[in-house]
């Protein structure tokens, strides 16, 4: 890294690389995780949304605490990096308790699991996000950093979009009985059942954990072996109840955390419907990895986009933007019948393009407000403010998978049997009119968000030339 700010495209790529593997288990975890749990394993779907939203709980303490070590120890291999691998085997194993789960499994094995992978979970993610934040202090340059993650991200995302299609492709051919080669037995040792592979929702998690445990290790070792960490500046210690004071005046971060909770709240809402949707009211069952595919490709193409208009217009009406337009996206398929594969793939892609601003500008707008915290509190809290964004973000999809899926238990849908009319009516409302109420509702809140590049600019500075008047403090005799 250079003392101006500014960063090594080198650096920057390597570094952004761990979102991949986050991508598959984080995203795809609200999609393909209910159908599966119960259509497939039978169980209650109100229960197993209250499950995943019991398994958050957790994260109201540990994101806090994890966060907060990780801003103040100190080891000889840095500040985030020791927390970074230590997360990674518990993350490993939740995973696959919870993807590839033992016969009988039902919801006291998804909650003991889930459990330990969202603490794995916690430890790589939060220092993570927060030596993101440290690795330079240029806005645009920040931008760049979390652009570069939220890109590994949607790769992921992809990748993890492309599974349902091979593992379905080589379903489809196991049940012809094309069962000769190297490839099918090799297919059915690792996403079958019973020496049998099938065409559901569970090949297609096992999938998705074997590709978490070749994707995991070997990002987080390479960046973890390559990227250094800034090291950690002097910082005046206060009073936690100080600390908090300081932290609940900062009007940009509330106002950030809402944003979060809602549109996060939203997404989650409708991730948890969308295979409902796609194959009960659209029955377009065959083609839902398609679907996914291209609003993940569609999305990565979509970075640059919302990189320039973030440059351009400023992050938070760039976020506004893409709200909008999501949510014109969606209204959209209220209208679709069965079988309208074509316009529902169009307004899909445009949502997937969309998607992208809703990943990376948050995130960068938060290491903007971190600036702020420091000029008042005078400590480098960059931990702690992700660790309650995560924690925001975190419970935020817990509560969009267990009102959505406790709201479609309410109205009598079952994704075991043929719905009549009226409940596919109750499932297409709540998947359009959930969500972009609650997309409209962070609109509103974000448009008028405070913290702009120019005073962002101003902030940096006064807080770079403390930082030299303490340096040459330091270096009198």
């Amino acid at each position: 890294m250079q003392e101006s700010g500014v960063l090594k495209r080198s650096t920057i790529l390597i570094h952004g690389s761990i979102g991949m593997p986050l991508a598959v288990i984080g995203y795809p975890l609200a999609i393909y995780l209910p159908p599966f749990y119960t259509q497939e394993l039978g169980v209650n779907i109100a229960l197993v949304g209250l499950v995943l939203l019991l398994a958050r709980i957790t994260d109201v303490v540990t994101d806090p605490l994890i966060g907060t070590l990780s801003d103040r120890w100190r080891t000889r291999f840095g500040r985030r990096k020791p927390w970074i691998f230590a997360g990674m085997p518990l993350m490993l194993l939740g995973t696959l308790q919870i993807f590839m789960p033992p016969e009988g499994a039902g919801f006291l094995h998804l909650l003991l699991w889930s459990m330990v992978m969202y603490l794995g979970l916690t430890m790589v993610t939060l220092p993570y996000s927060a030596w993101g934040a440290e690795l330079s202090t240029v806005y645009h340059q920040r931008s760049r950093v979390t652009a570069s993650r939220e890109g590994y991200i949607l790769l992921g995302l992809f990748l993890a979009a492309l599974a349902p299609a091979v593992v379905q492709g080589l379903g489809k051919r196991y049940q012809e009985g094309h069962t000769d080669g190297a490839i099918m037995p090799a297919a059915v040792w690792l996403l079958g059942t019973d020496g049998q592979l099938g065409t559901g929702n569970g090949p297609i998690l096992a999938g998705m954990a074997w590709l978490l445990v070749l994707l995991l290790p070997l990002t987080v070792l390479l960046v973890l072996g390559v990227v250094k960490e800034p090291p950690a500046r002097p910082a005046v210690r206060r009073d936690w109840r100080q600390g908090l004071g300081l932290l609940l005046k900062n009007g940009p971060f509330k106002r950030m955390m809402l944003i979060l909770l809602i549109v996060i709240t939203g997404e989650a809402f409708r991730n948890a419907l969308s295979v409902f949707f796609m194959q009960h009211v659209l029955q377009i069952q065959p083609y839902i990895g398609l679907m996914y595919l291209i609003y993940f490709g569609i999305g990565i193409l979509g970075i640059p986009f919302w990189l320039l208009a973030g440059k351009r217009f400023g992050k938070h009406r760039a976020f506004c933007a893409a709200v909008l337009v999501s949510s014109v996206s969606i209204i959209g398929m209220f209208f679709l019948e069965a079988g309208q594969l074509v316009p529902f793939a169009l307004m899909f892609a445009l949502k997937g393009f969309c998607f992208a601003a809703f990943q990376f500008l948050p995130l960068s707008m938060l290491a903007d407000i971190v600036d702020l915290d420091t000029a008042r509190s005078r400590q480098h809290r960059a931990g702690l403010f992700f660790a309650m964004s995560g924690a925001a973000h975190k419970m935020a999809m817990a509560l969009g998978i267990g009102i959505s899926l406790g709201l479609l238990s309410l109205v009598g849908f079952d994704p075991k049997v043929v719905n009549d009319a009226d409940h596919l009516l109750a499932l297409r409302c709540l998947y359009i009119l959930g969500p972009v109420c609650l997309y409209m509702a962070a609109f509103f809140i974000a448009w008028k968000y405070p913290l702009t590049a120019e005073r962002q600019a101003r902030i940096r500075g006064w807080l770079d030339r403390r930082d030299m008047r303490q340096e040459v403090a330091a270096n009198q005799p």
